[in-house]
């Protein structure tokens, strides 16, 4: 039988992820740099953890590490030498689960509700901004929820955003996905009452009942001017009525695009 997957534990996703060379095409030499490579470079260049304590960190073997740290160096030397382009995705990692009381990285819980609130007490800090997102347009069931488009905010602009894969997790630990990635605030369609808890036990804000463009909605957002639903509910049971489609709740008994904004679906 085939040996099962180990995965690499990381902190945390990297605040940048991507790294554009001044001169070349960034789309045509670019080096994708996983995250768990990104990690052990993480660790032990800047950290300076040696490879047995990322081992132990990681979860892998020294071996493993050794080999994950010396295909990240030739990767980073790849690129400064010839010019390319950084993109830091993908890679066979876990993100750190918060279970540990000080795990050394910063990305426990106690030492994620800290940062967090300190990073929302003061001005000219970045915000990260998560949306439901699906065909290029605001999500409409939270809870079926594959991908979030994640936004960093600063001084009232968008600096970045990027794309968040779910894993497949659904409804309550999507909260927790959130969590992992350190958001602040959640853009969202329909969403249930019992993960409107979970994020609200997170310290994630809510502003459910919203549709169309992320990029707006956000942009909307930042200016204090966002149109939300703050009583949003959308409660499936099962994959009822049959007529949903992919935008969730949104597309049925005539309501049309708007999704769960205005009223309560799961009849």
């Amino acid at each position: 039988m085939p040996r099962p997957v180990k995965y690499r534990k990381v902190c945390q996703l990297p605040e940048n992820n991507e790294f554009i060379a001044a001169s070349g095409d960034a789309g045509e030499h670019r080096i994708i740099l996983t995250v768990d490579e990104y990690e052990a470079i993480r660790l032990i260049d800047k950290e300076g953890f040696s490879q047995e304590e990322c081992s132990a960190y990681m979860g892998v073997a020294r071996t493993t590490v050794q080999q994950i740290y010396l295909s990240a160096r030739k990767k980073i030397a790849d690129a400064l030498v010839s010019g390319f382009s950084i993109r830091i995705e993908g890679g066979r990692y876990r993100l750190c689960d918060g279970a540990e009381e000080v795990c050394g990285c910063g990305g426990c819980k106690r030492h994620r509700r800290r940062g967090k609130k300190e990073r929302k007490g003061k001005d000219g800090m970045v915000m990260k901004i998560a949306v439901t997102y699906e065909n290029g347009a605001v999500f409409q069931h939270f809870g079926h929820t594959k991908q979030f488009k994640v936004y960093e905010a600063e001084n009232g602009k968008i600096i970045s955003s990027e794309i968040v894969d779910t894993n497949g997790k659904g409804h309550g630990a999507l909260a927790g996905v959130l969590q992992d990635i350190d958001a602040d605030v959640l853009i969202c369609g329909g969403i249930g009452g019992g993960a409107k808890q979970a994020l609200a036990e997170a310290g994630i804000e809510l502003y459910g009942g919203v549709s169309g463009d992320p990029d707006q909605a956000v942009s909307d957002f930042i200016a204090g001017k966002l149109q939300f639903n703050p009583d949003v509910m959308c409660n499936h049971h099962g994959e009822h009525h049959g007529d949903h489609g992919h935008g969730g709740c949104g597309s049925h008994d005539g309501h049309g695009s708007g999704g769960c904004g205005s009223h309560k679906c799961g009849h």
